[in-house]
């Protein structure tokens, strides 16, 4: 989902809110209004600020109805039509939940049209709201912003109608930036080619004709290079995780879900990241004070340690850590030398006790005596609280590795990178650095497809024991 989808999702909630909130309001200095008590006179007391907090809480409750209802996932595909027709409904159902508020404290309003006004104008509201925020988008997309940049993949009349849709339709928010008739392996080196030049973010596979090893290339190359997969109905018959069905042009199209972290699963992740990261920030200050006092007195050297990872589809970022080397055998900062590159491919190819892509050097000599004890208990990670709340890094999620590991990964491994990575994950409270390469992309695997804020949770809470838990040298 592309970042100003993700915007638009979290901004009707605001909105919504305003208008159920204005359109109360409206009902209430309707009633009260001079030239409607000349025909129905006012014969109750209705306390205005007492009767705002109710209409408050009932906006809040309707916020949920509009939730369960799917009216916070904006899709470019959907019609505003359909859009209106579901705010229709959720509102008649928010209706029927103040009617039965009425019923239980009937205290709560006096007049009926109030209730019944107060419906009809939130629908009103609520609607125009949304016209408008679906014309700005749209308006956006005439002018290629937030657009899904797409690569077509197959030589069928299904093709052929998709491309037309998209050229004609300007504010559809698709753009067709690449089409080719097959994916065999020429084919593949020739998108390879066109990536490292342009943007995609979706692929789209169109022609039921591919064959399955195409298929499932078209699928693998995706994941490879970070696009979001969708086919046409009932052409794939295997990898499929969760899918979404929308329609364009008429043409029934399925998208393949890499993760639940999508739309608000994206956002409220995000929500969840920066809360817990200033709460650890001003819990654990004493120790990043201690710590970094302790590093300073330990050696000579900078208190903080900067070195680059690769992170969410493949970006570069700076992780923060304590410092826990002796200054001058500190490899991939500012101030590293010639020298202490070397000295660390030497360690690597005589104590490395991994396999694969990644390294892990066993009595690494570099390390201070302090820097064994932060290690061990992971005090030097403590920096990176301030990369979660940045935004390079989430407080859950597969650990981020060196450019030069990354290099060396398969195409099955780059799943890991679906995501944003984290300070903790599944595979860090199920063994730590003592896992295999393979066995953390296993794990790492499995919670991006089956994330939730409750797996968080349990990982979080996890994590200490983890870390009590003896685990070899570094």
């Amino acid at each position: 989902m592309k970042r100003s989808e993700l915007f638009f999702s979290f901004l009707l909630v605001p909105l919504d809110f305003a208008a159920i909130i204005l359109a109360g309001i409206s009902a209430y200095y309707i009633r009260y209004a001079e030239f409607f008590q000349t025909y129905r006179p006012v014969i109750f007391n209705l306390d205005f600020y007492g009767y705002l907090k109710a209409v408050s809480i009932v906006a809040a409750l309707w916020l949920i109805i509009f939730a369960l209802a799917g009216l916070y996932n904006i899709r470019s595909a959907r019609k505003l039509a359909k859009e209106l027709y579901r705010v229709v409904l959720a509102c008649s159902t928010g209706f029927m939940l103040v009617v039965v508020l009425i019923f239980i404290r009937r205290e709560l309003f006096d007049s009926r049209f109030i209730v019944l006004a107060g419906l009809i104008l939130a629908i009103i509201y609520i609607s125009f709201a949304r016209s408008l925020v679906r014309l700005l988008q749209r308006a956006l997309f005439r002018s290629g912003i937030g657009v899904h940049k797409v690569v077509l993949v197959g030589n069928s009349k299904t093709t052929e109608n998709l491309i037309h849709e998209f050229s004609v339709n300007r504010d559809s928010g698709f753009e067709v930036v690449k089409r080719l008739r097959s994916f065999d392996l020429a084919a593949r080196d020739e998108l390879v080619e066109f990536l490292k030049a342009k943007e995609a973010d979706e692929l789209i596979q169109s022609d039921p004709n591919l064959s399955k090893a195409e298929t499932l290339r078209l699928y693998d190359f995706a994941d490879e290079y970070h696009l979001t997969f969708k086919y046409a109905a009932d052409l794939l018959g295997a990898k499929v995780l969760k899918t979404e069905v929308t329609e364009i042009a008429g043409i029934p199209i399925v998208e393949v879900k890499k993760t639940p972290l999508d739309g608000w699963g994206r956002i409220i992740k995000r929500i969840f990241d920066i809360i817990g990261a200033v709460i650890l920030i001003t819990v654990t200050s004493p120790l990043f004070l201690l710590a970094a006092l302790a590093v300073k007195l330990d050696s000579r050297g900078p208190v903080l340690y900067m070195n680059e990872r690769v992170g969410q589809a493949g970006r570069k970022f700076k992780l923060l850590k304590f410092r826990s080397m002796l200054i001058q055998y500190c490899t991939g900062a500012e101030y590293a030398s010639g020298a202490a590159e070397n000295y660390e491919k030497e360690l690597i190819r005589e104590q490395n006790s991994k396999e694969g892509p990644v390294y892990k050097i066993v009595n690494d000599p570099r390390v201070t005596r302090l820097g064994r004890f932060i290690r061990r208990w992971s005090i030097d990670e403590l920096p990176q609280f301030f990369n979660v709340f940045w935004g390079n890094m989430s407080l859950v999620g597969p650990r981020p590795h060196q450019p030069r590991e990354v290099t060396q990964y398969e195409a099955r491994h780059k799943k890991v990178m679906t995501i944003k990575p984290g300070i903790t994950g599944l595979a860090q409270i199920s063994g730590r650095s003592d896992l295999s390469f393979e066995e953390e992309v296993k794990l790492d695997t499995y919670y991006i497809e089956n994330w939730s804020l409750l797996f968080d949770l349990a990982i979080l809470f996890r994590t200490p024991l983890a870390v009590i838990r003896r685990r070899k040298a570094a």
